[in-house]
C-alpha cells in the first residue's frame, strides 16, 4: 500500500458486526468509485472485495478506527492503480484485448444513445492521467469536497483544484465541447 494508506491506517474494526455494517454502508459507493477508475464493474467488485478482506485482516491485528472511510477510499484507489498496471502488462503481452466498461447496449433508441455517450465519456476519462481521473471521479461522481479528495489522495487542496481544472479542460477537448 502507499504511504497515504499507511498514514490513514485505522486501528481496527471491533467485531464482525461492525465490519458488516461498514460493508453495507459503503460497498456500493466504493464499487462505483472503482468502476469509474478501472472501467470494469467486475474488476471494481474484485478490487473492493480485496480491500474489505485486507481491512478485516488488518482489523484483527489492531484497535477500533474512528473513521475508516478515508482509508477504504485510499485503499480502493491503490488497488485500482494496481489493477490498471496489470491490465497494461496484460495488453503488452496480448492477454487482454480492451477494457470492458461494463456497459451493454439497451434496446430502446434513447437508452442506446445515452449508453454510447456514457461510453465516450468513460473512454475520455480513462485516457486522462491517473491523478486527474481520480480527482474527477471523487469530485463529480462521489461528490466529495476538495478537502475530502485531498485527504483521500494525500495531496494538497491546491493540487486537487489544479488536477480538476486540467482534467475538465482535457475532457472538454476530447469530447469536443466548449469550456
Amino acid at each position: 500500500m502507499s504511504h497515504l494508506a499507511d498514514q490513514q491506517r485505522p486501528a481496527a474494526v471491533a467485531d464482525a458486526g461492525t465490519l458488516a455494517k461498514l460493508f453495507r454502508q459503503h460497498h456500493c459507493e466504493l464499487v462505483r468509485l472503482a468502476t469509474m477508475v478501472v472501467g470494469s464493474r467486475e474488476t471494481a467488485e474484485d478490487v473492493v472485495q480485496d480491500v474489505f478482506v485486507g481491512f478485516q485482516a488488518l482489523s484483527a491485528r489492531q484497535g477500533n478506527p474512528e473513521s475508516p472511510l478515508p482509508y477504504l477510499r485510499a485503499a480502493v484507489l491503490n488497488r485500482c492503480r494496481s489493477a490498471l498496471r496489470r491490465q497494461v502488462v496484460a495488453r503488452r503481452f496480448g492477454t487482454l484485448r480492451d477494457v470492458d466498461y461494463g456497459l451493454t447496449q439497451l434496446s430502446a433508441e434513447a437508452d442506446a444513445i445515452r449508453a454510447q455517450e456514457r461510453r465516450e465519456v468513460l473512454a475520455a476519462l480513462a485516457s486522462l492521467p491517473a491523478r486527474r481521473r481520480e480527482v474527477l471521479v471523487l469530485r463529480y461522481y462521489l461528490g466529495l469536497s476538495e478537502a475530502e479528495i485531498a485527504s483521500t489522495l494525500g495531496i494538497s487542496q491546491g493540487s486537487v483544484k489544479s488536477a480538476a481544472a486540467r482534467g475538465i479542460a482535457a475532457l472538454s477537448r476530447k469530447l469536443g465541447e466548449d469550456s
